[in-house]
C-alpha cells in the first residue's frame, strides 16, 4: 500500500487539495485515503455508484470509448475521479477546494498520479 500512500501525499501538496483516495471500482471499498473534511468511506462508495452510471450509459449509447476523468462542481470544491491506467478496476477521487485550486494543474497531476500507480 505505500504506492497507493505515495501517490495520494503527491496528490495532497497541489494547492487547493482536500482530500484523496484510491477506490475499487467494483466493490466500493477504499483502498487509501489522505485529506479529510468529509466522509471518505462515503465517497467512495457513492462514487462508485458514479462511475457504474457513467460506464453503462456509455453502453447504451454504443459509444466505444473510455474515461479519462468526471468532473463534479460544486459551489466550494471540485470532485474528480480518474480511472487508473494499470489497474482498470480501480480510480482515483480528488477533492480540492474551488477558491485555492487551479484545476488545470490539478487534474494534470491526477493524470500524472493516476497513470503511474501500479496496485
Amino acid at each position: 500500500m505505500s504506492a497507493i500512500n505515495d501517490s495520494l501525499q503527491q496528490l495532497m501538496a497541489i494547492d487547493g487539495a482536500q482530500a484523496c483516495a484510491v477506490v475499487d471500482y467494483g466493490s466500493g471499498m477504499l483502498l487509501g485515503a489522505a485529506g479529510g473534511g468529509l466522509d471518505l468511506e462515503l465517497a467512495a462508495g457513492g462514487n462508485t455508484e458514479v462511475m457504474r452510471s457513467k460506464v453503462k450509459t456509455m453502453q447504451m449509447l454504443g459509444l466505444d470509448d473510455s474515461i479519462d476523468d468526471i468532473l463534479i462542481t460544486l459551489g466550494k470544491q471540485y470532485h474528480l475521479i480518474r480511472p487508473l491506467a494499470k489497474a482498470s478496476d480501480l480510480f482515483a477521487y480528488y477533492v480540492l477546494d474551488k477558491s485555492k485550486a487551479n484545476l488545470a494543474l490539478a487534474r494534470r497531476k491526477l493524470a500524472e498520479v493516476g497513470d503511474a500507480l501500479e496496485v
